[in-house]
């Protein structure tokens, strides 16, 4: 296994047990958010660097490297807004639910 291959399953991996948990601290959003802007900042400034950290853990180009990345990221964006979906989808049953069984006893 390449070191890629870990760094992109490790980071796959966290993103299915950050889910599966429900963590949902602000304070571990915005960091993690810190993290990945500064890493694109780091790169943007010194894309020789992407190259150089490419070569150590397998890939071939920097750019191949800043790409898997962003593929890990937006399957972890895709993920928190689907679950902020359900979570919304969960709340307008409920207020539904209740508004019906209100009319409903009104109705009695």
């Amino acid at each position: 296994m390449t070191p890629i291959q870990f760094i992109l399953l490790s980071g796959l991996l966290f993103t299915a047990l950050y889910f599966y948990v429900r963590f949902r601290n602000r304070v571990a959003d915005v960091l993690l958010l810190l993290v990945f802007f500064a890493t694109a900042t780091v790169f943007i400034l010194f894309p020789d660097w992407s190259n150089i950290v490419a070569h150590k853990l397998g890939v071939g180009r920097g750019a191949d490297l800043v790409f898997y990345l962003c593929i890990v990221l937006f399957v972890f964006v895709v993920l928190k807004l689907y679950s902020r979906i359900r979570k919304l989808e969960q709340l307008l049953t409920e207020l539904i639910r209740e508004k019906t069984i209100e009319e409903a006893e009104k109705q009695d």
